[in-house]
């Protein structure tokens, strides 16, 4: 045999890391598999309450609707948690210059469009102090494949969250009740197991309130979590935060409609409370609403200005067009550092705003934008500029012909803006779930990730589905990612 056939081919050290993770999930579903089903059943019941009693739930119409939990974790590791802090960290900053770019050149506005009561607030409320210090807490969300050997090639970020973001009670929440009560189940069927909590996302948010309160130079501390409180739908987090913060950590935290928020005496203030900074879960065109109404806005107005506010004003650009600021070498050469731009080429799939015009298409010739799409329909999806909750969303490869034609058309039609955005594989993982007669059955589950990164860290929502739009809002289930290593036997 010649000697290049005996010799084996280096492997790079993200492969060597991918065929470690796909070991360490391949030892987690197989202790998963070896827990008696009577002693998991019991574990699956206890999920069950805790997520009554923690609020781990959706309110649709005022009424409770519990979020599954799949009892089995996904594991990552250390190396893999290093890199996406990096590449998260990365798209943090980028996204936080994005204000200032939208003010000064005239093909950033063009890409991220903001209503003229938008660009108002903008404009009136951006100041030297956010140039200082831009206040997001953002959530990233992508599609990668952890396990697999090329980990890195499947990371692909599909659009950014910068305001009000879903996930910072839920991540820590689910987390703690699959620690609880199926890890210890895991370990005493592999002892050599290692599971950890990532970084917890309500530290995370906290590490950002309080640095915001000394950049401020405020004397109290007073939080305010302001969203539509009386709505009734959705997710149940700020008042869990608002609880959590208290009780943890003793901090006067308060939640509130904007419509409670009142100026006094130089002071924005809720009931006996002054408010030093907000946190919102609320969007300009919401506060321009209640105006219409007869409701007094200067006090969110007035935090704005004062640079009070996580997120800031600069995050009413959240919109999925950010990444055709990225992906446009015209745009990304102008103001991004060779860092930031592998980065972008890398990790961010290649999004357009869908519209009659020539573009840099994937392949890194100018094209017709609206002929392209409607010739690559298998590999494309489109998606509402500003939609969330997986609403709109229309991969091309699930439809017709005629179907996709017609999706354009629509998009095209309606008067907010769609984009196109090429198609990243969504990662399938077959999760042991425990069927009614309490045996483990395999289920396959599309998964997508929320990436919510801080200077100390990164936590991760990880949602599941047997449907290709992965949302909450959409009735899919969530799981728990911890960081993880195995060893052998016993040690």
């Amino acid at each position: 045999m010649p000697q290049d056939d005996q010799e084996s081919v280096a492997l790079s050290s993200a492969e060597v890391a991918g065929l470690a993770g796909l070991r360490l999930a391949a030892r987690v579903r197989q202790a998963l598999y070896h827990i008696p089903s009577a002693r998991l059943a019991e574990a699956h019941e206890r999920m069950r309450r805790a997520s009554i009693e923690k609020r781990v739930a959706y309110f649709r119409e005022g009424e409770m609707d519990i979020i599954r939990i799949l009892p089995c974790p996904i594991a990552v590791l250390p190396e893999e948690v290093t890199y996406l802090h990096f590449v998260n960290r990365t798209l943090q900053g980028a996204l936080g210059r994005l204000p200032e770019l939208y003010l000064a050149d005239d093909d950033v506005r063009a890409a991220l469009h903001l209503y003229p009561e938008e660009e108002a607030w903008l404009r009136a409320c951006w100041g030297p102090s956010h140039r200082m210090r831009n206040p997001v807490f953002a959530r990233l969300d992508a599609m990668i494949d952890y396990p697999n050997p090329m980990w890195k090639e499947t990371l692909w970020f599909v659009e950014p969250n910068l305001n009000g973001v879903g996930g910072i009670y839920l991540i820590p929440a689910i987390e703690e009740i699959v620690e609880e009560e199926i890890v210890p189940l895991l370990l005493e069927q592999d002892p050599g197991l290692r599971l950890r909590r990532l970084a917890d996302a309500r530290d995370l948010l906290l590490q950002e309130i309080t640095a915001q309160l000394v950049a401020t130079g405020r004397r109290g501390r007073c939080s305010c979590f302001v969203e539509p409180k009386y709505e009734g739908e959705g997710i149940d987090e700020q008042r869990s935060l608002v609880e959590f913060f208290r009780k943890r950590d003793g901090l006067e935290t308060v939640h509130a409609d904007p419509a409670e928020l009142r100026l006094e005496g130089g002071e924005v203030r809720y009931e006996d409370h002054v408010v030093d900074l907000v946190y919102r879960d609320y969007s300009v065109l919401d506060l321009v609403e209640l105006a219409a109404e007869g409701v007094d806005v200067e006090p969110m107005r007035k935090l704005f200005r004062e640079n009070r506010v996580i997120s800031s004003i600069g995050a009413e650009l959240d919109q999925k067009s950010c990444w055709e600021v990225f992906t446009d070498p015209a745009l990304a050469d102008r103001y991004f550092t060779d860092e930031e731009r592998a980065v972008f080429r890398r990790h961010i799939l290649w999004t357009r705003l869908l519209a009659e015009r020539r573009t840099q298409l994937p392949g890194g010739e100018d094209g017709d934008l609206l002929e392209y799409t409607r010739r690559e329909q298998e590999t494309l999806v489109i998606k509402p500029n500003r939609g969330y909750g997986g609403d709109g969303v229309t991969i091309g490869h699930t439809l017709t012909r005629s179907e996709w034609e017609g999706a354009i058309d629509a998009a095209l039609a309606d008067e907010e803006r769609w984009v196109v955005q090429r198609l990243a594989g969504i990662p399938v993982v077959e999760f042991p779930t425990l069927g009614p007669d309490g045996v483990l059955v395999p289920e396959p589950f599309y998964t997508v990730m929320g990436f919510a990164p801080g200077p100390d860290g990164v936590a991760i929502l990880a949602r599941a589905s047997q449907r290709q739009v992965v949302n909450v809002a959409q009735r899919g289930g969530m799981c728990a990612v911890m960081q993880g290593t195995a060893v052998n036997g016993d040690q």
